[in-house]
């Protein structure tokens, strides 16, 4: 079960004036130099085998404060560099857990244009939020409303590669309380034709977002390829307009997706979905730009927070599981089933809506691979016997 108090981020968008366009970009500046040459130092010494924790390069960054060559570090507020050593010490330790690669270089060009700020480094009144440096508080468009009493604990505030402004708020949410126990149980095949087909029978299309923008997409990139590369002012301009295309499409499939997983749920106590492997599917240069425009990913992700908020339960079921091969009513496994076979017969009679019959086998092992106390994410290799979805359900002693 997840705890008493949820923390959320709300997101909104803000119109700086010029100067505060003009500190924050100097803010996004520093953060990245300090995150680099932290991480630059940390790296010279794991060639030497020492290991150097967050309060050494906090020492290293006031001794850089004191140098004539970054001096101008001490003209932003000191909390986001802060914060930006910190972050490189979760990176860190989360490759020494192996749950991630060795921690990169942040990009002027690629990288997200960011600052984090805690409690001593802003003012939130009346509604009103004034970050550190500045003298007049942000024009924040509230898209929507705060949690009554809600004070935030830390504020990001970042610009995409649209040009576009975010503030995100992080604070308790008390109104996000666990939904009443119900006994529905859904499975979920996802697919291409059809975003998502339940075991219920029902099929949820696929809007492919970007198809739908994908002629005006190719003539900006078209006008983007004939720019001379540097850094003139027609090529940025350039680089914009296909930004902001990217950043529509993105908008749509955020907000379609949000609404499908609440909606998900909110109706199902418990959620069986695949355990797909979208980062090898994507190497298919045939079907890579439609995978990417359906993320599965994205939506397990959402699935599985917004779960846990609200007091349910997804299970995702081994990718090997022969879902689409295997009889729901009668069990039998097929020895083949090409992906063009959209319908089929089974030797007992039943005909099978290949979809359907995948999401309803899903369903199935998902709620046995519950029974045996599996995990949202099942292993390839169980070090002390067989995979969930191989058992049977535990058989209690009468």
């Amino acid at each position: 079960m997840r705890a008493s108090h949820v923390k959320r981020a709300f997101r909104y968008r803000f119109y700086p004036t010029d100067a505060q366009a003009a500190e924050l970009s100097r803010t996004f500046g520093c953060v990245r130099k300090v995150y680099n040459l932290a991480l630059a130092a940390r790296t010279q010494a794991w060639t030497r085998q020492v290991r150097v924790n967050y309060n050494q390069t906090s020492a290293m960054l006031t001794a850089w404060k004191k140098t004539e060559e970054l001096a101008y570090l001490n003209d932003v507020s000191s909390v986001p560099l802060q914060q930006a050593l910190r972050h490189l010490q979760v990176a860190f330790t989360n490759f020494f857990a192996k749950r991630a690669k060795y921690p990169r270089f942040k990009s002027r060009k690629k990288s997200r244009r960011s600052a984090e700020y805690t409690a001593s480094a802003f003012r939130f009144r009346d509604g009103k939020l004034t970050l550190a440096k500045m003298a007049e508080p942000l024009d924040i468009v509230w898209s929507r409303p705060l949690p009554q009493g809600a004070v935030p604990s830390t504020v990001s505030v970042s610009q995409d590669a649209a040009g576009r402004w975010y503030v995100s708020l992080l604070c308790e949410d008390p109104c996000v309380q666990p939904l009443p126990a119900t006994d529905a149980a859904i499975g979920i095949d996802a697919g291409l034709d059809h975003l998502l087909t339940l075991s219920t029978g029902e099929k949820i299309s696929n809007p492919r977002h970007e198809r739908r923008d994908r002629a005006c997409l190719a003539k900006a990139q078209r006008r983007l390829a004939r720019k001379a590369k540097g850094d003139g002012a027609n090529r940025a301009k350039a680089r914009l307009r296909v930004a902001r295309v990217y950043a529509r499409i993105a908008d749509r499939r955020r907000d379609h997706l949000h609404k499908l997983t609440t909606r998900l749920v909110r109706e199902n106590q418990t959620i069986v979905i695949e355990d797909l492997a979208v980062r090898n599917m994507v190497k298919n240069t045939g079907l890579a730009r439609a995978i990417s425009d359906a993320a599965w990913s994205q939506l397990r992700g959402m699935l599985e927070y917004k779960a846990q908020w609200y007091g349910r339960e997804v299970i995702a079921v081994d990718r090997w599981f022969p879902s689409s091969k295997l009889c729901s009513a009668c069990g039998s496994l097929q020895r083949k089933m090409p992906l063009q076979v959209r319908t089929w017969t089974c030797d007992c009679g039943t005909t099978h809506d290949r979809d359907v019959n995948a999401a309803k086998n899903i369903l199935a092992v998902g709620l046995t691979a519950s029974v045996c106390g599996a995990g949202v994410r099942p292993q390839r290799k169980t070090p002390g016997g067989q995979s969930a979805t191989k058992q049977k359900p535990l058989q209690r002693e009468p």
